[in-house]
Order: C-alpha cells, then structure tokens, then sequence
C-alpha cells in the first residue's frame, strides 16, 4: 500500500488485527446516515487527498449516493 506520508515500521514482518468500532448513525434514516457518512469521512486523517478535490469527491458523489444505500443496510440490522 502506498502512502503520503511514511507509515512508522512500514517494513514489519508481523501482521495485526485491529478491530475498531467507528460509531454508527443515530439512526438508520437516510438523513442520520448522510450526517454519519459526511463527519467520518471528513477525517483528514482517513483520506490522504488534497481537501478540495476529496471534498467535490465526498459531496458531489459519495454523499449523493451511499446514504440511501447504506442507510437500507443499516435498517436490516438496527435493533
């Protein structure tokens, strides 16, 4: 995997797992799971391009799409 910046110990022979929960929307409603979607994937840290071209990525592509989809995933799990 390539990387901007160099990742410490890049060339460890060892393999990790590790296993993070990273939240989930208030709610399995299209809107919550935008809102989710749009704060998680404005980390800087999770996505390693310029912020302008990542932010017409984000809104003008991902934010239009996945909610609706994700958001009907999330709906076959929420209890």
């Amino acid at each position: 995997m390539h990387y901007l910046h160099p990742v410490p110990n890049a060339e460890a022979t060892k393999t990790g797992i590790l296993l993070v929960n990273l939240g989930t929307p208030n709610s399995p409603q299209v809107a919550d799971v935008r809102n989710y979607l749009k704060e998680f994937l404005s980390d800087p840290r999770l996505v390693e391009l310029p912020r302008p071209l990542w932010w017409l990525i984000l809104n003008g592509f991902i934010l239009r799409t996945r909610p609706k989809h994700s958001a009907c995933a999330y709906q076959r799990i929420w209890t």
